[in-house]
């Protein structure tokens, strides 16, 4: 994502990329400078790829040179002068055969590599007549369009080429971009306020929770006072579900790997599966072990199916806080927002196509409820559907598709809530809607969904027998307000700055006895509190 200026009352607005192709440009033009100062600077380094990302840009390099902060310094320099020659960018098209050897004259391994995927027409982008590389674009017309003054680099961080931890590992260095530098000191002081706010730096501070590399990356380890905040944050939920009629179910951490296939999650969603676990080899080679779950809907089905349903029956709403775990690669671990194993607010409707649409409007009343109770308010709705250029992402007919998207637009109409299509971000089972909400430093980040499926019922064989002796197909309704209590939390943290409500706070009153006369009257009274169901502690430290 990227942003652009937009004055209002004086204030620096930073937009998002899709509302500045200006920013596409500039940042992904930034980033070839930065190539090409670096080769300069460093001959034997060979350049991978190179893209604008939210906030900036990176390009990763095969260097035996570790790049240092001294470094970046100089680099920066080098792009300077490199702008200041107000350099063309050009387009050429070539053929395979022309930009290989090129490439091989260059002595750039990566690059054919990268070319080995490519379709023609092939295209490559110089900066004048001094440095070139493979790039589809879009790239501004002359480094004139680049502000120097509007430029940082940022950090260096180790890459694995192509992602892969078997293959290289590079040196990736970050930098931002913007179009002018009062957009660059707004983007400082917002990145200022966010380490200010970092979850991780409060949530130790507050003694909420804790990671241990004994553990292992992404698997965080509740204290009692975070304990207590999940513990308010559930009960809440808890309460708002019973009195709209959902059903409590437990189910387990792990199960056979036949279930996921039916369910379809093995054969899509493997890779973020951890590894199979098998008595022996031969039970691998049969695939016919267990798998920690990475979802809890083929769970919530077994316990509908484990009786003939009737119509009256229905809606079922099943909810379960159920711990899940997906194998997120280290690079991509950051805190509570992006973890291992976390728990999910998950339920599961099974409803008659009759129920589908009031059921889906009261998921959306309960998320707008659960929003509201936490103050958050600023957010936007997306209809995530698939992307039908990608139909091998997915399972279940055409059909089943349509009717799931057209409830989910048919809903947000009858709802009049302003929404937006995101082509490409649904379920490999089914559309969402979710709910974007803009934090403090208006980042963005994925909370409340529900998600309607047609394809889970097939797959199962899902039945309930209707008013007229028949049996019919369910349709399922998956559906999270928190999202996950981890993200949540994190997110929470963040936009509180650790200053929580009164009703979530783990501590809502501390007493400070001045001496130690006054400790015994600090215990008494604490434990009056408590027994009032006000969450009080003593401070017995030194440090007053």
């Amino acid at each position: 994502m990227s942003a652009e200026n937009i004055e209002v009352a004086e204030k620096v607005v930073l937009l998002k990329t899709s509302e500045s192709e200006a920013l596409k440009k500039i940042r992904h033009t930034t980033s070839h400078v930065m190539a090409m100062a670096v080769q300069k600077l460093f001959p034997k380094a060979l350049v991978t790829i190179g893209p604008w990302i939210e906030n900036g840009f990176y390009y990763d390099f095969d260097s035996a040179e570790a790049f240092t902060d001294k470094d970046l310094k100089s680099i920066k320099k080098e792009m300077i002068k490199i702008i200041n020659q107000k350099l063309p960018v050009i387009r050429e098209e070539v053929s395979r055969e022309e930009a290989e050897t090129r490439i091989k004259a260059l002595n750039e391994p990566y690059k054919l590599e990268i070319l080995a995927g490519l379709q023609e027409p092939i295209t490559l982008y110089h900066l004048g007549d001094k440095w070139w590389d493979l790039c589809a674009g879009p790239h501004v017309e002359s480094t004139a369009d680049l502000d120097p003054k509007a430029i940082e680099l940022e950090s260096v961080a180790g890459a694995y080429w192509r992602g892969d931890e078997t293959k290289a590992q590079l040196q990736r260095i970050y930098g931002t971009a913007w179009e002018n530098a009062a957009q660059l000191d707004e983007y400082k002081r917002r990145k200022e306020e966010a380490l200010r706010r970092d979850h991780r730096k409060i949530g130790k501070e507050l003694g909420l929770f804790v990671f241990s590399d004994v553990v292992g990356p992404g698997l965080p380890m509740w204290t009692p006072r975070g304990t207590v905040l999940r513990s308010l944050l559930e009960d809440y939920l808890k309460k708002e579900q019973v009195k709209r009629g959902y059903l409590p179910v437990v189910t387990p951490h792990i199960a056979r790997v036949d279930l996921f296939k039916q369910s379809g999650h093995w054969q899509k969603y493997s890779e973020d599966m951890f590894p199979m676990m098998a008595e022996s080899q031969e039970e691998k080679e049969k695939e016919i072990g267990f798998v920690m779950k990475p979802m809890n809907c083929p769970f919530h089905i077994q316990i509908y199916k484990s009786e003939l349903r009737s119509y009256r029956e229905l809606p079922m709403r099943l909810a379960e806080f159920g711990t899940v775990y997906r194998y997120e690669q280290s690079g991509e671990l950051g805190g509570l927002t992006r973890v291992r194993g976390f728990t999910v607010d998950d339920s599961h409707l099974f409803v008659t196509p009759e129920q589908l649409d009031q059921e889906f409007m009261n998921v959306v009343e309960l998320i707008l409820d659960v929003f509201k109770a936490l103050q958050l308010k600023t957010f936007r709705a997306r209809l995530s559907f698939r992307d039908p250029a990608n139909p091998d992402k997915y399972i279940g007919s055409d059909e089943a598709w349509e009717k799931s998207q057209n409830a989910i637009r048919n809903a947000v109409q009858k709802l009049g809530m302003e929404h937006f299509e995101g082509i490409g971000e649904a379920a490999f089972y089914g559309p969402k809607l979710d709910f974007i909400f803009q934090d403090a430093l208006e980042r963005e980040w994925q909370l409340g969904t529900v998600q309607v499926d047609y394809n889970l019922p097939e797959r199962f064989d899902l039945e309930y027998v209707a008013e007229d002796g028949t049996r019919k197909r369910p349709v399922m309704l998956h559906r999270a307000p928190f999202g996950s209590l981890e993200r949540l939390i994190g997110i929470l943290i963040e936009e509180y700055a650790g200053d929580f409500p009164t009703w979530l706070a783990p501590t809502q009153i501390r007493l400070l006895p001045v001496g130690e006369d006054f400790i015994a009257f600090a215990k008494e009274t604490v434990a009056k509190m408590q027994m009032a169901g006000i969450r009080a502690e003593v401070d017995l430290g030194g440090d007053r």
